[in-house]
């Protein structure tokens, strides 16, 4: 059964929360966005892997996706450590930063999260 959240930005409380699916299974890791047609702009997925930051762990590759993404990786701490426009078909995208969520949106909401921002994650 698909669990869905909203990750509120603290710095930005005005702003319409993102709701996305909660993504901690190996199933759905391991699929995430691959092979969808398309993303709405209220869609996502909130990929999460495991309670230790990493930047190998919290990597993402972009193979059979055939859109972009806006990728925000979060780290224990709940704060915004890295974003990118992940470009379709790309091998990889690394953080910056350890992370260990890794918020996956429609690139038109890149000006909702910036680094160094805290975000919560609430339940819908």
């Amino acid at each position: 059964m698909s669990r869905f959240i909203f990750v509120r930005n603290l710095n930005q409380p005005d702003l319409s929360p993102a709701r996305v699916k909660y993504c901690d299974s190996f199933l759905c890791l391991l699929r995430g966005l691959t092979f969808r047609e398309r993303l709405d702009p209220d869609d996502g997925l909130l990929l999460v892997q495991g309670q230790r930051d990493s930047r190998i762990n919290s990597s993402i590759h972009m193979f059979f996706v055939p859109f972009d993404l806006n990728v925000v990786w979060i780290n224990s701490d709940m704060t915004v450590v890295d974003k990118v426009i992940a470009k379709s078909w790309r091998p990889a995208y690394f953080s910056a930063k350890p992370a260990c969520y890794i918020l996956e949106i429609h690139p038109d909401r890149w000006d909702d999260y910036q680094i160094g921002d805290k975000v919560e994650f609430q339940d819908v």
